[in-house]
């Protein structure tokens, strides 16, 4: 098995779920992972090391989708109106199959960065570190960034209760 293939296989499902994050369509997520891991192949020789492997890709997903929108002339911040039930635990919701969908939807109705810092943190699993890193920012922007958009999730929810 090749370096590449065994990327490929660590990070295959941490791309797909930022995808479908992002993209909020399963077919729309598993077309922008593949183009994901087609151009990473390309430029494999390009990264540098000097961030997380899953942070690099995951900047190849968000370029690729963005690029995405632009073809299909839409716009990459999505207005969907929020219908989930009050929760106390966020991150357990999210993670909830059950409550996923109705995240989703609330999740993309947040501006960005709120939206793609909590999809990183959450769905992504990334640290605060690799968040900071991907936006070029500091660890503690990342940290608040990540907890304001929380608390708009937290926020939104409890509206809709």
């Amino acid at each position: 098995m090749t370096e590449f293939e065994q990327v490929y296989r660590m990070y295959f499902r941490d791309v797909f779920l930022y995808t479908m994050s992002i993209s909020g369509d399963e077919l729309t997520a598993q077309d922008i992972t593949s183009e994901t891991f087609l151009k990473a192949l390309k430029s494999i020789d390009s990264f540098k090391g000097n961030c997380d492997i899953r942070v690099w890709l995951c900047q190849i997903a968000r370029n690729t989708y963005f690029s995405y929108l632009r073809k299909k002339g839409r716009h990459p911040v999505q207005e969907i109106p929020p219908q989930l039930e009050d929760q106390f635990n966020l991150e357990q919701s999210v993670i909830s199959a059950m409550d996923s969908m109705k995240a989703h939807r609330i999740l993309h109705s947040l501006d960005e960065p709120y939206k793609e810092v909590f999809t990183l943190r959450v769905f992504g699993e990334l640290s605060f570190r690799q968040i900071a890193s991907l936006f070029g920012k500091t660890e503690n922007w990342a940290c608040v960034t990540f907890h304001r958009a929380k608390k708009k999730m937290q926020e939104r929810m409890e509206d809709d209760g």
